[in-house]
């Protein structure tokens, strides 16, 4: 404040005092008079001290408010931490009056007339306003702690509004816990620590600036794109993917793992179990299965090879099944694979020492159709869900009754399944009468209490794919041999997004919050954004798209002929190996690099012609340059 407000002020607040006092003396002077001979009885005393209080209450029942408010702010009884602001004031007390006995200046001001303690009253309200810029509030009345925990509820524009108050303010707004918290919360770096960064706050707006770019290009078809091929005379069997491994399966009975991640590093060539390597011809690969940790494959024989995905070489794990497996699956999390041949049914886990045993067999009443693994179930007992005919099961290793029925309605085939950590859907077919009672349909049931959670569709086409781990929260979407993609909330029980999408039925499907890639049986691949519901790109190959896998940045496709055994494939042909046309392909895309760059043109773009088998070079190529265009920064 000014002098002269200062001043102005204390002159006004004294004059004001003082014209309230000479009020309250003239109002109670008869009073006092009347009981002036009262005051020499002693009986009287305590009727005495009755009146004293009355007149001292009316006082402060006259009294302007600010005074109150004042003597409220003088005696600390608006502070939740009493203690250390009066240590807080008492040094400032000492500090600004040069007093050496905090006791005895309390003292003092105890003996001290009423007159004069309201004049100080003046003097500290004074002080303490000029004290504001001083004392912050969450220095003197919250503890850091508590201020941190006020402060991880703003957002980021809030943050920076509050950094630009005081300079305490600042250093809470800026601390390295509530924008690591803000940063993990947004889903970059989960599985980073506190010290990982120097500067929580640069590594968030990077983040932020990063996935921004993804998106773009996302939008824009913009990145490299890469095929992975192995096997050039032979016919592609199956692909799986988690995260950065790709996973392949041949009809030479190879297998090849790919990390996507390290693409200069030696790739992982799996041998077969001593059985399958030894007969001639070998097995066709039926089905291949990928997690973070460990490689499956099923052969047509019967047998199971189970790989590491960090060391390759021979197999962990081998057993045989009688009969052709029909289903394959490995959780996604935990070291756990289940495997079905007909109607037998067997689940098989690791331990903490890398040893795999058989959990448990089971008996399906007919021949399992799919199956797949509980995903979110890590320390838990691992959970099992198997489609049979008619019928959903799930499959409890270690508990009484370890194969629960939980859907069977006779006449109506389960053609789909797939399952998050709480829900299982599966489609079901209608047949008969019952075609005229809404169409086809989604179940949805609880894993918790295996009742049913919600049913949607409606279809009049039979639902071929679904994808329900990796949706948006309280969101299913699936594909239908209609041609259309939907997009339903579980929540209302109705469908949010309808896309027409390919002629020959939908065969593989995946959405996240804003984007749905779709695979058809014609070969092509639709990126769509949901929100508007428009198609953004697509790409298109010879055969049907069996495998569709996208993270954040990446995107994996896998063309998979229906026919194993092309023309020219046979021993007794004159051409050993299938042509190109028939062998299938992957295709991985990456939308976080510059498809400018040296490293993402074709080989044979790169190639000088000094080498004699320039035949590798011609397989190369995916499609015509004008069609994949990996010198160009549209794909």
């Amino acid at each position: 404040m000014a002098e002269k407000e200062l001043a102005t002020f204390r002159e006004r607040w004294k004059q004001e005092l003082s014209y309230k006092k000479e009020e309250q003396r003239l109002g109670c002077a008869p009073s006092t008079s009347v009981d002036a001979p009262l005051q020499s009885s002693r009986g009287d005393a305590s009727k005495n001290r009755h009146l004293i209080c009355s007149e001292e209450a009316a006082e402060t029942e006259d009294q302007p408010e600010y005074v109150s408010i004042a003597r409220g702010l003088l005696d600390g009884r608006t502070s939740p931490l009493l203690d250390r602001i009066q240590e807080e004031r008492t040094r400032r007390k000492r500090l600004y009056h040069n007093m050496t006995d905090a006791c005895s200046a309390s003292l003092q001001q105890q003996k001290q007339p009423k007159g004069r303690r309201e004049e100080e009253l003046v003097e500290q309200l004074i002080e303490d306003l000029n004290e504001v810029n001083d004392i912050p509030f969450f220095d003197v009345e919250l503890p850091y702690e508590l201020a941190l925990k006020i402060f991880q509820y703003l957002t980021c524009a809030e943050l920076g509004r509050c950094a630009q108050v005081s300079r305490a303010w600042r250093v809470l707004a800026e601390d390295g816990v509530l924008w690591f918290r803000m940063c993990t919360r947004e889903g970059y770096h989960p599985h980073a620590s506190v010290s990982d960064s120097p500067c929580w706050k640069s590594t968030l707006r990077d983040c932020r600036n990063s996935a921004k770019a993804v998106r773009s290009n996302w939008k824009n078809r913009v990145g490299s794109i890469s095929q992975l091929q192995f096997e050039l005379g032979k016919v592609l069997c199956d692909v799986s993917s988690c995260d950065n491994y790709v996973l392949a399966g041949y009809t030479s009975g190879d297998v090849r793992l790919w990390d996507t991640l390290h693409w200069d590093a030696t790739a992982s060539f799996l041998k077969a179990n001593s059985l399958s390597a030894l007969t001639s011809p070998r097995p066709h690969v039926s089905l291949v299965q990928v997690n973070a940790t460990v490689a499956a494959a099923a052969y047509q024989d019967g047998c199971v090879d189970l790989w590491s995905t960090e060391t390759g070489g021979e197999p962990l794990h081998h057993y045989q099944l009688p009969g052709t497996i029909r289903a394959l699956a490995v959780s996604p999390d935990t070291p756990v694979l289940v495997s079905a041949a007909g109607s037998d049914v067997r689940l098989d886990g690791g331990d903490d020492c890398g040893y795999w045993r058989l959990l448990c067999q089971a008996q399906l009443p007919s021949p399992a159709q799919s199956l797949l693994v509980v995903p979110g179930r890590a320390g838990e007992r691992p959970v099992a869900a198997l489609a049979a005919g008619e019928s959903v099961h799930l499959l409890k290793p270690g508990e009484g009754e370890e194969l629960q029925l939980l859907h069977s309605v006779y006449g109506h085939p389960v053609t789909c399944l797939d399952a998050s950590d709480s829900l299982v859907a599966f489609g079901v077919k209608r047949t008969g009468w019952s075609m005229h009672d809404g169409g086809n349909k989604i179940h949805v049931y609880s894993l918790e209490t295996s009742k049913p959670a919600v049913c949607v569709g409606g279809s009049p086409g039979d639902f071929t794919c679904i994808n329900l781990r990796d949706a948006p929260p309280h969101l299913l979407v699936c594909g239908n041999k209609d041609r259309r993609v939907r997009v339903f909330d579980l929540r209302a029980g109705s469908s949010v997004l309808s896309l027409y999408a390919h002629h020959l039925g939908v065969t593989s499907v995946q959405a996240d919050d804003w984007k749905v890639v779709s695979g058809g049986g014609e070969g092509l691949v639709c990126v769509w954004e949901m929100r508007m519901g428009a198609k953004l790109w697509e790409m298109h190959n010879r055969h049907p798209v069996r495998h569709v896998r996208f993270s954040s940045s990446t995107l994996l496709t896998a063309n998979i002929p229906d026919d194993k055994s092309p023309r020219g494939a046979c021993i007794t042909d004159d051409d050993l190996t299938a042509h190109r046309r028939h062998r299938g392909v992957i295709c991985h895309y990456d939308f976080s690099e510059d498809a400018l760059s040296p490293d993402h043109v074709l080989p044979i773009c790169r190639s000088d012609y000094v080498d004699s088998y320039g035949y590798n070079y011609n397989i190369s190529l995916a499609v015509p340059y004008d069609r994949l265009s990996g010198s160009h920064p549209a794909l």
